[in-house]
């Protein structure tokens, strides 16, 4: 604790045991020194030290004062020590929100190998499709797509993820593979209705220029699993994000439909509470996971 404090302006002038040389210490003039002590003890309503031309002494109140603020100040010490080392060495409880699909497939593997790395740290894994509010659910991180809705987070880019349009072979063979986006509305198209969006309607760009489509079909649910599911059994055309489906499209399970056209406000975010240092379980377990998803990109989504 410096000597800003009351506390570490007692100690280092009880320990000089003099004005002058505490006043050297300080930078300030004796009379300065002289006239914050009385300001102290006028507020703490005590007499703390006998002062003398040559000396100061403590009386029994600044005595009892001076022993608690040398173990208060310990004790400052020690915790912003163990603090600061939180920022060098990953420990305590780690909770983190993915949604279902991508938190099974990518982020519980990578706490699994983070987890063998750092055993001190104890992680907490909650999967939600929806949006969960960070500071209410004491969430010290969570994996979202696309934009961040709220200013008050901070978020770091984990890797680029684009949504596009893919079928089954089966279903593209049965009724054909659309060649324009406006092909579409010939097509049952299996709708995905997730974060309160308009569901049917597909947000597509190709190069600089977007465009809108309404979809309709006969299957729909809140659940991408189930949604995919239905995709590779025939039932119609979905649009995906490329993680999801880029084991599908190489396996030929799956075929891409019109892949000049994709959704781009797609990216994977590791977001955070605004902070201006991370713990070091946060920062180590992001820079963790960032690394694990550029291996895995490689070979795990959509060339296009």
């Amino acid at each position: 604790m410096t000597t800003d404090s009351d506390l570490g302006f007692f100690v280092l002038l009880a320990r000089k045991g003099n004005l002058s040389a505490a006043a050297l210490e300080l930078n300030l003039s004796p009379p300065a020194v002289s006239k914050r002590l009385a300001k102290l003890e006028d507020r703490l309503g005590v007499r703390l030290m006998n002062r003398t031309t040559r000396r100061i002494s403590l009386t029994s109140e600044g005595e009892a004062y001076f022993q608690s603020a040398i173990r208060i100040m310990r004790d400052i010490e020690e915790l912003e020590q163990r603090v600061s080392d939180a920022r060098e060495t990953p420990s305590g409880l780690l909770r983190i929100n993915a949604t279902f699909g991508f938190g099974r497939e990518y982020v519980a593997p990578v706490i699994s190998e983070f987890s063998h790395l750092y055993p001190e740290v104890e992680v907490q894994l909650v999967l939600s499709d929806t949006p969960l509010n960070m500071v209410e659910e004491g969430l010290d991180l969570t994996i979202r797509f696309g934009g961040m809705p709220n200013s008050r987070l901070r978020a770091r880019k984990l890797l680029r993820n684009r949504r596009f349009l893919c079928a089954a072979p089966d279903y593209l063979d049965r009724y054909g593979t659309p060649k324009r986006l406006s092909d579409l509305s010939a097509h049952n198209c299996i709708i995905l209705r997730q974060y309160n969006e308009s569901y049917d309607l597909w947000k597509l760009q190709r190069g600089q220029e977007s465009e809108t489509i309404r979809v309709h079909g006969t299957l729909s649910s809140n659940d991408g699993e189930i949604a995919l599911n239905w995709v590779l059994a025939g039932h119609g055309i979905m649009m995906r994000s490329e993680w999801d489906i880029a084991r599908h499209v190489k396996a030929d399970r799956l075929r891409l439909v019109l892949p000049q056209y994709a959704q781009i406000d797609a990216d994977i975010y590791a977001v955070y509470p605004e902070r201006h240092n991370l713990s070091a379980k946060v920062r180590i377990f992001i820079d963790f996971l960032h690394r694990k998803l550029l291996e895995g990109s490689t070979v795990g989504f959509v060339q296009t």
